[in-house]
């Protein structure tokens, strides 16, 4: 028996393809495909919830120094003039940041080698880049804190009117 369906793809198309729909799945919450992918695409994203739930609260929060630019009432940069040349100011402030404990650093990598990285269309010119594995340690993890497993939900919905192809809706619970 084969651990996994090949899906009429080479190995290549195969993985950038389940990439993209796990992606998907966990930015978007539910996702419509045919069914023998759907069951590919929840063996991925059930792994990455686990070990997003398991290692949600595993990190040190550190107090440190940074450099930040002073700005005006424009949001610009503030610049004075020293030796001739336009400097920017620089203000230290104190920030404090999440400082992964290895093995939350460990579940990270493992989720960026699957997941593609997204951006977010904030106005017509401008892109945000969402960081995929801090909204899943954030946003998805902590609704499955008490579950065991069971983090996704198949929906058949049809036959697709193309070839025949049973579909099928792809969801979070």
């Amino acid at each position: 028996m084969a651990k996994y369906r090949k899906l009429g793809r080479t190995s290549s198309q195969r993985k950038a393809l389940l990439r993209g729909q796990v992606t998907s799945l966990l930015v978007n919450g539910k996702i419509v495909t045919t069914e023998a992918k759907a069951k590919e695409v929840r063996k991925i994203a059930e792994g990455i919830i686990a070990s997003a739930v398991k290692e949600m609260n595993n990190f040190d929060e550190v107090t440190v120094q940074a450099k930040v630019a002073r700005k005006d009432a424009d949001g610009k940069r503030v610049k004075e003039v020293k030796d001739g040349k336009k400097v920017t100011v620089y203000d230290t402030v104190d920030k404090t940041i999440k400082k992964d404990q290895p093995s939350r650093l460990h579940a990270r990598r493992q989720m960026l080698k699957v997941l593609y990285p997204v951006s977010e269309v904030v106005s017509q010119k401008k892109r945000k880049s969402l960081n995929v594995p801090n909204y899943i340690f954030e946003e998805v993890a902590p609704k499955y804190v008490g579950r065991n497993g069971g983090y996704t939900r198949i929906v058949k919905i049809g036959q697709r009117k193309g070839d025949g192809a049973l579909e099928v809706l792809l969801e979070l619970i």
